[in-house]
């Protein structure tokens, strides 16, 4: 796990970055959900219990490392589950925890907008740039 994460995780137990558990702890739960891929391993567990060559598949340019750190970040903030099967060979699903219900409606009304904004953006970064 990456220092960062484990920086945002250790701030949140404690209540929040100054110390205080009245300071608004949003700054460390959109790092914890707001990552590159995060996001987008939640939603994608939404669906139900995934293996993680299905993970890997259902999310286009994530690499086998960044997958794996996601998921191990997602655990251990209690975001995500692990179970191992003891199959041969082993079989290991990945599920969202009951945390999640409350934020789930939210992410995925944030990944539709994110699809459907995509091109306006990537437009207005262009028309940003060449005037530069």
């Amino acid at each position: 796990m990456s220092q960062r994460n484990t920086a945002v995780t250790d701030q949140l137990a404690a209540g929040s970055e100054a110390g205080g558990p009245d300071e608004c702890p949003l700054p460390e739960v959109l790092a914890l959900i707001g990552g590159k891929w995060s996001a987008q391993v939640l939603v994608e567990l939404g669906d139900g219990p995934r293996r993680f060559t299905q993970l890997e598949r259902a999310i286009p340019g994530i690499s086998r490392r960044m997958l794996t750190v996601s998921l191990r970040d997602l655990e251990r903030n209690g975001l995500v589950t692990r179970t191992v099967y003891p199959d041969s060979p082993p079989r290991v699903e990945y599920a969202t925890t009951p945390l999640i219900e409350d934020i789930r409606e939210p992410l995925e009304a944030l990944t539709a907008w994110a699809r459907r904004a995509a091109p306006v953006i990537t437009a207005a970064r262009r028309g940003y740039d060449s005037r530069q």
